[in-house]
């Protein structure tokens, strides 16, 4: 029985475009004139190896393909003359990322390759409209610190935490951001923080509120590019949610008077509603407004 092969060559040689073989991948091997070794996938245990007739247990993990067909290859030399092995990845389960949030397909993503956090958040469906305008990448503390300034880690479990501005990564303002992802990597894309804008106005929708805590009513209607034919401005309303409640809170506010100058701008927070009525509409109560932005996955969102 022949113990688990050393790496043929060391990992840093290995190209940018290999896969790294690891725990759970199942591979194919087929070895001309050897009719012991069955026509099944083989599966690398916890422990990196796994186990083929003549030859016994191979250690696997760590390994390209093409360095483990050269180590099997050296293993059956001992009883096969000039051995021809081909080796095939045929299901990768090793280098799991998670992509959650504000993607168009969540979930647990195999990395099959060295690839860059754009590349990732690509296989993830790519960001949805209503993404946030900052990405979080949590890494395991075997892969060390996430390469980029302000990533801090944590002093009990040893993992690192770092943020990427998805303008700069997207447009490429800084390369650097694009940095490579390790598996096990958590990538968390929060939804932006948006204000919705219905009733008479010329562009109904949600608002991202974008690195601001908070917009102005004015700014808000400036964005649904002004009030419509029939509105009522004198009647309009901001409905907020109640902190640790479902129903909104209603609050009277005169658009007239504040576009005018004799009253205060009032300033919206995440999730408001600013509704706009029309002269000829009946007062609607907060649940029916509220769900006028419920069945409106409908409501476009717009960003600034």
């Amino acid at each position: 029985m022949v113990v688990a092969q050393p790496l043929p060559e060391p990992l840093t040689a290995t190209p940018k475009s290999s896969y790294l073989l690891g725990t759970g991948d199942q591979l194919t091997v087929k070895v001309a004139d050897a009719d012991e070794v069955p026509d099944k996938p083989f599966r690398i245990d916890e422990n990196g190896d796994f186990s083929l007739p003549m030859v016994g247990r191979i250690h696997a993990a760590g390994m390209t393909v093409s360095q483990l067909q050269s180590a099997l290859t050296k293993a059956y030399a001992v009883y096969i003359r000039e051995p021809q092995v081909v080796v095939a990845v045929a299901e990768t389960r090793s280098q799991p990322v998670s992509v959650l949030g504000s993607v168009n397909s969540p979930g647990v993503h195999q990395l099959q390759g060295r690839k860059t956090l754009v590349e990732v958040l690509s296989d993830a469906g790519g960001l949805r409209i209503d993404c946030g305008y900052r990405i979080k990448v949590t890494r395991r503390s075997e892969w060390g610190a996430i390469p980029l300034p302000g990533s801090i880690v944590d002093a009990a479990t040893g993992s690192s935490v770092a943020e990427v501005a998805v303008k700069g990564l997207l447009e490429a303002v800084s390369p650097s951001d694009n940095i490579e992802i390790k598996p096990n990597d958590v990538i968390t894309v929060p939804s932006a923080e948006v204000v919705y804008v219905i009733g008479d106005v010329k562009k109904s929708g949600g608002f991202v509120l974008g690195q601001r805590p908070s917009i102005s009513v004015i700014q808000a209607l400036a964005m649904a590019e002004g009030l419509g034919p029939v509105a009522k401005p004198a009647d309009a309303r901001i409905m907020r949610l109640v902190p640790g409640a479902s129903s909104r809170v209603e609050i009277p506010i005169d658009l007239k008077k504040i576009m005018t100058g004799k009253s205060e701008d009032v300033l919206l927070q995440q999730n408001d509603i600013l509704f706009v009525p029309t002269s000829t509409m009946k007062r609607l109560g907060a649940r029916s407004i509220d769900a006028m932005v419920g069945i409106g996955t409908g409501l476009a969102v717009y960003r600034p």
